[in-house]
């Protein structure tokens, strides 16, 4: 700062002289041609007033040693005198006093004082023409004697002035000017200097603690202590000012990074740091206030997914629920790249290393931290988070270079905030299911009850007219349930019930649905099978194998039973599908009537006999 202020103090100052110099010499020059200018007017006068005593005393013929004794004069380099045209023609033509050039005849013929300046690096002259006119002067009057108006130009004296004396005088005077300027310019800066710079030593260290104040780092500044009253006081207040400043901005960060669990680093910028913080808090905050609002947990995955996408700019991950106690593993959310781990969760998904440590798992050099990512050329990160007992949400990132891990552990601590505030509202959620899923499961065998039927079977019909598909409904009963019972006992019963609906399960496809439709009475729902020959395969297959299948009651001893199945299709048996669950009751009562342990095929020929019964 210094030297700046040095250079710029060395460039006014050249400017400064620079410009009086420019002024004093064209001030010099035009004091210069006025000297000229008043002494040759001073000069024609003298001849003027000269000639006019030689007319008068009738000793013109003399005027001509008159003439000569001025021009000898110092400085007058020379001097003549021309005559107008009409004093010509009076008093004849003199070869002597014609007009030598062009600014001769002007002023004859103008009347009017005409000057001009010759300016050489060794010699300065002033040529100078004034006019002689005819007056009534000084009890003088020209008309007497010449045959001219008052106010005529009878002639013209011209001069020429040397002022190179005049003028290297003057530059004599115009060369101390910028030299005294610049004495006294310096002397100003020598006296000055020493609280200049003190205060130049103030201005830089207000400078730099400003500029550590903007990166978060607050540094007092120091000063001497001989400064004026006033400044002294402001310097103690700045300091004040970055005391307070630092003191507060530690404590904010401190808060803030503790809030969203990351340590304070004090080589970061914690101003920076405070506002992406309260930045992310605040959207974070919105965030909060829409998953409370979501209806379901996809919902509030889309919109983690969302935040992801948009504000983190992730692009791969997947979202993954594990129920550990189940040992079942559901992919919720998926987005961009594969989800190298899916092979061995399906088989084993509580032991994700994240699952089991409730640690967060990632890419680290040169082993692996976990065995199930085998991805040579990726990196991942994986974070878990318990929802509820026995189900955890892990998240799984796929990056696809060690600079995109490094940017997602920078911004894994505001994830975090995000899923954490997002896990009370998904443990609602699957609360909400886990109790809608009780109010339709029977306690007992854990299959849908008669009241999912009632609600399913709406929506079930309305996209079977949509797709337009099929639907085989399958009535089955339990041949004389009633007599183990009475033989073994309410206990053995349930145990056979239990048994039933295993295999029920195992024996249907995914997509259709098994129903307890009471006591030992069940519903099968074929969703979209092709043809009524599928349906009564399937029902064929479910009644081998209870037929087959062994129940072990206590001791060894073994127990068989046999079901009864009625099959009735929709829409082909009926346009509504209470209708149909009717006409797979008569199927039933025919299968049982015709000896149990067989599957029957609903006919409309069938009704009138149960009518009649």
């Amino acid at each position: 700062m210094n030297k700046k202020i040095i250079y710029q103090f060395t460039i006014i100052s050249i400017l400064l002289i620079v410009s009086i110099s420019v002024l004093s010499f064209y001030s010099l020059k035009n004091n210069n041609i006025k000297i000229a200018v008043n002494s040759a007017e001073a000069t024609a006068q003298v001849i003027k007033n000269g000639l006019t005593a030689y007319m008068i005393d009738k000793n013109m013929h003399r005027s001509d040693t008159f003439i000569n004794s001025v021009a000898s004069m110092k400085n007058i380099n020379e001097l003549w005198m021309v005559r107008n045209q009409s004093i010509n023609k009076q008093f004849g033509l003199n070869e002597k006093k014609k007009p030598r050039d062009d600014i001769d005849k002007e002023v004859l013929k103008t009347g009017k004082t005409i000057y001009s300046f010759n300016d050489t690096l060794d010699k300065s002259f002033v040529r100078i023409t004034i006019p002689y006119k005819a007056v009534w002067e000084n009890g003088v009057d020209c008309t007497r004697c010449h045959n001219v108006l008052t106010g005529d130009t009878l002639g013209a004296i011209s001069l020429e002035f040397d002022i190179t004396n005049i003028k290297q005088s003057k530059f004599e005077e115009l060369y101390l000017i910028p030299l005294i300027i610049f004495l006294g310019l310096l002397f100003i800066y020598f006296i000055f200097r020493k609280n200049l710079n003190q205060y130049l030593e103030i201005f830089e260290n207000l400078t730099t603690s400003l500029t550590l104040a903007i990166n978060g780092k607050f540094e007092k500044i120091s000063y001497p202590q001989n400064l004026s009253t006033d400044v002294m006081t402001l310097m103690d207040k700045f300091n004040c000012l970055i005391v307070s400043l630092k003191e507060t901005s530690t404590d904010i960060d401190k808060k803030l990074k503790g809030f969203i669990g990351k340590e304070s680093n004090n080589e970061s910028n914690s101003l920076e740091d405070s506002k992406k913080i309260i930045t992310n808090l605040s959207a974070l905050y919105q965030f909060k206030k829409e998953i409370e609002q979501d209806n379901t947990k996809e919902e509030i995955y889309n919109r983690i997914s969302e935040i992801l996408q948009n504000q983190f700019h992730i692009s791969n991950f997947t979202f993954i629920e594990i129920n550990t106690q189940k040992r079942k593993m559901e992919i919720v959310k998926q987005q961009g790249d594969t989800f190298y781990c899916r092979k061995h969760l399906e088989e084993n998904p509580q032991q994700c290393r994240a699952v089991r440590t409730k640690n967060d798992v990632l890419s680290i050099d040169f082993h692996s931290s976990c065995a199930f990512f085998e991805e040579k050329e990726k990196f991942h990160y994986c974070l878990s988070n318990e929802i509820i007992e026995n189900i955890q949400l892990v998240i799984n990132f796929v990056l696809d270079s060690k600079e995109e891990l490094e940017e997602l552990k920078e911004k894994i601590s505001y994830i975090k905030s995000y899923i954490n505030e997002s896990t009370p509202s998904i443990e609602v959620k699957l609360l909400m299911n886990a109790l809608q899923e009780s109010a339709f499961q029977d306690s007992l065998t854990g299959l849908y009850n008669r009241k999912f039927l009632e609600e399913h079977s709406k929506k079930l019909i309305l996209q079977a007219k949509r797709e337009n598909f099929n639907i085989g409904v399958l009535l089955l009963d339990m041949d004389h349930f009633k007599a183990v019972n009475d033989e073994y006992g309410h206990d053995i019963g349930d145990k056979v019930l239990k048994e039933l609906s295993r295999i029920l399960n195992e024996t249907v496809r995914e997509s259709d649905i098994v129903i307890r439709y009471g006591g030992e009475e069940f519903v099968i729902l074929l969703v979209n099978v092709k043809t009524e020959e599928d349906a009564f395969n399937v029902a064929e297959k479910i009644r081998i194998r209870v037929q087959d299948n062994e129940i072990d009651i206590y001791a060894g001893t073994k127990l068989r039973k046999t079901v009864s199945i009625g099959l009735s299709m929709y829409p082909e048996d009926s346009s509504t599908f209470e209708s149909v669950i009717k006409n797979a009751d008569i199927a039933l009562y025919e299968a049982k009537n015709q000896g149990r342990n067989q599957v029957v095929r609903f006919k409309t020929e069938q009704v009138s006999s149960v009518d009649l019964f």
